[in-house]
């Protein structure tokens, strides 16, 4: 990622007038001094640029410009660079102060209209005052309150504006990552383990079994499906291991138990975390399971409605392998399709589906509502995983998430 060309990456700019705090808010942002900071208006006098990497999003570049209201001897040539930032930009960053809307504003947020550039309006010095109840909502839907001197907020900042920019930003920039292609060499083999179970749809595969064998032809792969009962057998009838077994999630304590240590093993619901949402995060979620008591609240998120049937997956199994697991009762809620709570703080863990029936950004975007509120969020394989005790056999081929997971758990543990 960081070698990434500028001309791939998000292009964010930064607008405002002189001292309202846009290079402030750039390196609270970027976590460094990217920008020089002084009390004295008009202290950028060029464009400065900030490639970095800003999971889930990925690779993006923060445009910071002269001050649109700039009155020095120099102000002509400072403003002709911030305006072909214009041409530049796919999202926009208006950096203001607390009640305070002019002229200038109106010229830029107009610009960016007829330009279609969406826009995030940042209402800086919050810490110095508090703007009024609805102070710039009649300007763009995405309002954030900022104070980019405060450094204890940068994180509650930073999770704010990345959700915001999921919800803005062109679909070009949230291109998933292979689904099990770059976890295959040319010419390797999967096999898929597909239960034919009750949830299992009469005379055909789910999506994200088929969007799987896709995904491993198209990157010159073979794919081998069985059920779970069959596995051992063919295992017995193949001349070469295969490269990776994926299964799916419900049997995975048996898959594991039967998959050679040196094959890669993982599940359907694992991969869709990577693939739809952040593996990361989910990973680092998943080791809250370990510290969960009695009493504690978890919210089951559903990406589809269905009728949920006898020992259902998302509302039977996994609230009874939580409590097996916690060694006492937990209180379950449960949401389904397009009803994600908006108040998300009352729960300890969200555990979500694998989000096969929503787009990429409405996962990141579910994402990051959770890190807004402060709750962590894995997903069913991760959960799984857990409460069966596979967790880091499942996590195996991604090492990244792998020692996320580890450190997340080495961390809570210290604190108890």
């Amino acid at each position: 990622m960081i070698k990434t060309p500028k001309s791939l990456r998000l292009q964010i700019g930064i607008f405002g007038r002189t001292n309202v705090g846009k290079s402030s808010f750039l390196n609270m942002a970027a976590g460094q001094d990217v920008a020089i900071t002084s009390p004295v208006a008009g202290t950028t006098t060029d464009v400065v640029e900030k490639s970095m990497e800003l999971p889930p999003i990925g690779p993006v570049v923060f445009l910071d410009t002269a001050g649109i209201d700039d009155r020095s001897e120099l102000s002509s040539a400072r403003l002709g660079k911030t305006s072909k930032i214009f041409d530049r930009a796919d999202v926009a960053v208006l950096v203001v102060e607390p009640d305070t809307w002019s002229d200038y504003e109106d010229n830029v947020t107009a610009e960016l209209r007829k330009r279609g550039i969406p826009v995030i309006i940042v209402v800086n010095k919050a810490d110095i005052k508090a703007p009024r109840a609805g102070f710039a909502a009649d300007k763009s839907d995405r309002v954030m309150l900022c104070s980019s001197v405060d450094l204890s907020g940068r994180d509650r900042y930073v999770t704010e504006l990345k959700r915001h920019l999921i919800e803005a930003c062109p679909e070009d920039f949230l291109n998933p990552p292979a689904l099990i292609g770059d976890l295959l060499p040319a010419g390797g083999t999967a096999v898929l383990i597909v239960p034919i179970d009750l949830q299992a749809p009469k005379g055909r595969l789910i999506l994200p079994q088929v969007q799987t064998i896709r995904d491993a032809l198209d990157n010159d792969a073979s794919a081998i499906v069985v059920k779970e009962r069959e596995f051992v057998a063919l295992l017995g009838k193949m001349k070469v291991l295969p490269d990776i077994v994926v299964c799916d999630s419900q049997v995975v304590l048996k898959t594991v138990a039967d998959t050679p240590a040196q094959v890669k093993c993982t599940t359907f619901s694992i991969l869709f975390s990577r693939y739809k949402g952040d593996l990361i995060e989910a990973a680092k979620g998943a080791a809250v399971i370990d510290s969960l008591k009695p009493g504690d609240r978890v919210l089951i998120a559903e990406a589809c409605s269905h009728h949920a049937i006898e020992d259902d997956i998302g509302r039977v199994k996994i609230p009874r392998w939580l409590r097996q697991y916690v060694g006492g009762d937990i209180k379950i809620d449960v949401s389904s399709g397009r009803d994600y709570p908006e108040d998300l703080e009352e729960y300890r863990l969200v555990i979500h589906c694998g989000g096969c029936m929503i787009t990429r950004r409405e996962m990141l975007s579910r994402i990051e509502k959770a890190g807004q509120a402060g709750v962590a969020i894995t997903n069913y394989g991760l959960a799984i995983s857990v409460s069966q005790g596979v967790i880091k056999r499942v996590l195996s081929p991604f090492p990244a998430a792998l020692d996320a997971y580890l450190k997340s758990s080495e961390d809570k543990k210290e604190k108890r």
